[in-house]
């Protein structure tokens, strides 16, 4: 059977910061979807209060998103900061993507929720129904409207990413949006109205022509570009040949575990479906 991602997390989420702050909180400063980080060499570290209150940010604005290991983490949404134009030395935004490695797990982890949030307070400052400016909920994740009462809560898109079999062969796809040109699973997001298994066929269907069958869940992740949750699952082939459209898809193709394609990084779930894959394979699953 596939093994899915561990779902225990460090992190513990929460809305409103405690009496008592940790000594070494964690502060996400996001501004256009990037996250203010000091790079000296190799070595990338996200700032320190001290260090922030050198620039001209609000830190009370900061939400509150939790703590990890036992330390306090911060997002502060700093689209409308008045920003210097030039950063001090060694200090830069940089793309979530890109910092992967620097970060690692728990910290990218908490860093995309940081974003997520920080994107929320920034693109929800008015009401969507009669244009008054919201205020943040101090209970909730969310802003109301004090004119006419709407709420708003963060937004998250869900996705299905399907790893489909025929035999010990996978189907991967090469999709118009990898600028570095790899082969993936495929996904697609989930319509109004549509089950996860729905949404699954239809997108399977669409992107290479092939129907499917015995569908297994195998887990989900966050995926903050900008807001999805993608819900993993293997199925497998069941009649079809496979046609792209060339626009959305642009190949396709059935590869074996020993002769795999330049395939994600390892920070996706769609990597994961992948190596769980090879290794079921290796073990004649």
């Amino acid at each position: 059977m596939p093994t899915a991602p561990a779902s225990v997390s460090p992190f513990v989420p929460a809305v409103t910061a405690p009496a008592v702050l940790s000594i070494h909180p964690h502060w996400f400063v996001v501004r256009q979807n990037a996250l203010l980080v000091r790079a000296e060499g190799t070595e990338v570290a996200l700032p320190t209060r001290a260090e922030l209150e050198c620039l001209p940010l609000e830190l009370e604005a900061a939400h509150y998103l939790g703590r990890l290991h036992g330390e306090d983490c911060f997002a502060l949404d700093a689209d409308t900061a008045q920003w210097p134009a030039e950063l001090p030395a060694h200090w830069e935004l940089r793309g979530l993507r890109a910092l992967y490695e620097e970060l690692g797990d728990e910290l990218f982890a908490v860093a995309g929720r940081a974003i997520q949030i920080a994107t929320f307070a920034s693109t929800h400052r008015h009401c969507g129904r009669c244009g008054q400016p919201t205020v943040r909920d101090g209970v909730e994740r969310c802003v109301r409207c004090p004119a006419c009462a709407l709420v708003a809560y963060p937004r998250v898109t869900p996705a299905i990413i399907v790893l489909v079999r025929r035999g010990n062969d996978a189907l991967l796809a090469r999709s118009a949006r990898f600028a570095t040109g790899f082969y993936s699973t495929l996904a697609g997001f989930v319509e109004p109205g549509e089950s996860l298994e729905q949404t699954l066929e239809r997108e399977v269907f669409e992107e290479v022509g092939i129907r499917v069958r015995n569908l297994r869940y195998f887990g989900s992740q966050p995926w903050p570009f900008p807001h999805s949750l993608m819900i993993g699952y293997f199925a497998d082939y069941a009649s079809g040949e496979i046609v792209v459209d060339g626009q959305e898809i642009l190949d396709a193709h059935w590869f074996s575990s020993d002769g795999l394609p330049p395939v994600p990084p390892k920070l996706s779930i769609a990597r994961q479906l992948i190596d769980t894959w090879v290794e079921d394979v290796a073990r004649g699953r």
